[in-house]
């Protein structure tokens, strides 16, 4: 039987090195830099003309076709996931990152249907990394298998996180809880690419055993959830088990409107995760994330 989303996926490849090439380009010019949610929340008129690119070369080849896109949502466009085919966009994942010339930008695009991510590519523009998976066939670097690490021990690993653009003091105060603990464990260290989406190909790829973060967004972690999936690793929700939570990414389908898969019942849409390279590593970080609770994705907006 034909894959019937293949050609999306090829389309989705070929974008990012387009995207890819826009954002190299970019760095040999000034970048105007302006601010969304914080002062630390930034944004560049290079990640309005990814996005518009990416969502202006899908709808000529696949009209009917949706978008979640991170600019589009800044802009006010709704964040609401429905059965149909869906691209979950984020034009330039490490915008700091991308601000300060700081080597990890990524394109990522993930796409869903019937609130299952079919396929994801992640492209690691300054790297020229090519990170790609699609659901039950596999994971793939430059179109080399990806596996993640067998190490059960997390004293023995790398965990990698981010701090969020949130500086509310109460947000902060937790994550700086999260990282005593878990540094405290103790871990081999503490690593971040700046990016969700690198951080979650580094697991994939083996050379990291987990990452965790709470406030990253959909679009930052919807292809790079099916990547880790499908190089052998699995999703969990921050508090563990629970309505949010992922016990494994082997289930192949949604159990709740609430939920986007990546190969089983993590709901992308809390702004938390963990993705590990084992249930074990996994469930021994919960012990230690001090959690708390962003307004989701898909929240209505405030009055």
């Amino acid at each position: 039987m034909a894959d019937q989303w293949q050609s999306s996926m090829d389309h989705a490849v070929a974008i990012a090195r387009r995207a890819g090439e826009v954002v190299r380009e970019a760095l040999l010019d000034d970048r105007a830099v302006m601010t969304k949610s914080s002062s630390v929340d930034l944004v560049t008129q290079t990640d309005q003309k990814v996005e518009q690119l990416i969502i202006q070369s899908v709808k000529e080849k696949f009209p009917t076709h949706r978008f979640i896109g991170e600019e589009s949502v800044a802009a006010g466009e709704s964040c609401v996931l429905t059965d149909c085919p869906t691209w979950i966009i984020d034009p330039i994942d490490g915008t700091t990152n991308f601000v300060h010339a700081f080597p990890f930008v990524a394109v990522s695009i993930g796409f869903s249907v019937n609130k299952q991510v079919e396929f994801g590519v992640v492209y690691s523009c300054l790297e020229d990394k090519m990170f790609t998976a699609r659901r039950g066939k596999g994971a793939f670097c430059n179109g080399q298998p990806l596996e993640v690490s067998e190490q059960k021990d997390i004293q023995q690993s790398i965990v990698a996180t981010e701090f969020g653009s949130s500086r509310a003091p109460e947000a902060v105060d937790r994550i700086f809880c999260s990282l005593k603990n878990v540094l405290s464990i103790p871990v081999h260290g503490l690593r971040g690419a700046g990016t969700a989406a690198i951080n979650m190909c580094l697991v994939a790829s083996g050379c990291v055993e987990a990452y965790y973060e709470i406030g990253i967004h959909v679009w930052d972690v919807a292809a790079g959830s099916l990547i880790v999936c499908e190089a052998g690793g699995v999703l969990m929700d921050v508090e563990g088990n629970g309505p949010d939570a992922n016990t494994s990414c082997l289930p192949a389908r949604c159990v709740s409107d609430g939920c986007l898969c990546a190969g089983g019942e993590v709901d992308l849409m809390s702004r938390r995760i963990i993705a590990a390279n084992s249930r074990t590593i996994a469930e021994r970080l919960v012990r230690e994330i001090a959690p708390f609770r962003p307004p989701r994705d898909d929240a209505p907006p405030p009055n």
